[in-house]
């Protein structure tokens, strides 16, 4: 059996950057997630966010892909927030998303700022945050 530990820090956001993800609704969401994560050996370690988009802080298994990971996360929740109604419209997630590696003594670090969302966004836009993102760790932009 082998040992593995990878950990991955995604982003993704709702379609427009619509701020469909009050905190209410937020809570549900980030719950939904993570029991289907679990039900299909996805291993969430820490999840967040705000009104427009989600962190999540996953430990990669042996035969998932960062695609297939995004794929079943974010597929299978916006449809969950469709067919209950928790949006006045149709919810959908953006297609693109921010996937980084995670270094064994850095994961404290992004639990903690996953964790401070919504009193970092009162400083900061997504746009911004995400274009930080973009710069910090070097990314040029890839399509499938």
């Amino acid at each position: 059996m082998p040992y593995i530990k990878v950990w991955i820090h995604f982003v993704w956001s709702t379609k427009n950057r619509k701020p469909f993800l009050t905190s209410e609704i937020r809570q549900k969401v980030f719950r939904h997630i993570r029991e289907n994560a679990a039900s299909k050996g996805i291993y969430i370690d820490f999840i967040g966010g705000y009104v427009d988009h989600v962190h999540c802080l996953v430990s990669l298994g042996t035969k998932q892909t960062i695609k297939q990971i995004m794929q079943l996360l974010k597929g299978e929740s916006s449809h969950w927030i469709n067919k209950n109604n928790l949006c006045s419209e149709k919810f959908e997630w953006q297609d693109e998303y921010f996937a980084v590696s995670v270094s064994e003594s850095a994961v404290d670090n992004v639990r903690n700022y996953i964790g401070k969302q919504e009193e970092h966004h009162k400083k900061k836009s997504f746009d911004e945050e995400f274009t930080n993102f973009l710069i910090k760790a070097g990314f040029q932009k890839f399509s499938d």
